[in-house]
């Protein structure tokens, strides 16, 4: 069962002109441009759940997983609809992680119509969401100055 928790994942890499990369998304759904996101489900750790979740979107097998310290709160029916987990639980907390990828061959799912690798201000720019923003900012301050600890 799913829980009310979910990730929020930005891959990224280094291009040929040595500059980090962000993938990012567009949605099926709504026509948004975001981070890979999805629940927890089970008994999964979050880690677990990136793991799952960028297999699900994008093929890919991870295994370099750094735990952000952005983290939202997302109405619990803009989530799911309604609510789910009854009617105590009004928010969804939304943790945040980048994973560096070397490779790029995605395997998109059906929720999403593209996904393009863009530099961090062409990235930020496109996203939609505030909470992306948040998250995509920490990353590249993070790996602009070294400190993914």
């Amino acid at each position: 069962m799913r829980k009310p928790k979910q990730v929020l994942i930005f891959l990224y890499r280094k291009n040929q002109r040595n500059q980090y990369e962000y993938c990012i998304f567009n949605r099926k759904r709504f026509s948004v441009w975001q981070a890979i996101s999805g629940g927890v489900e089970d008994d999964e750790t979050l880690v677990e759940t990136v793991k799952r979740e960028i297999f699900e979107e994008t093929g890919l097998k991870v295994d370099n997983v750094f735990e952000l310290s952005s983290v939202s709160s997302i109405p619990v029916v803009n989530v799911t609809g309604e609510f789910t987990w009854g009617r105590d639980v009004y928010v969804v907390t939304e943790h945040s992680f980048g994973v560096f990828v070397e490779c790029c061959d995605i395997k998109l799912s059906s929720e999403h119509v593209k996904y393009e690798w863009l530099t961090y201000d062409e990235a930020y720019e496109r996203l939609n969401f505030d909470i992306n923003k948040t998250a995509l900012w920490e990353l590249n301050q993070r790996l602009l100055n070294s400190n993914l600890k």
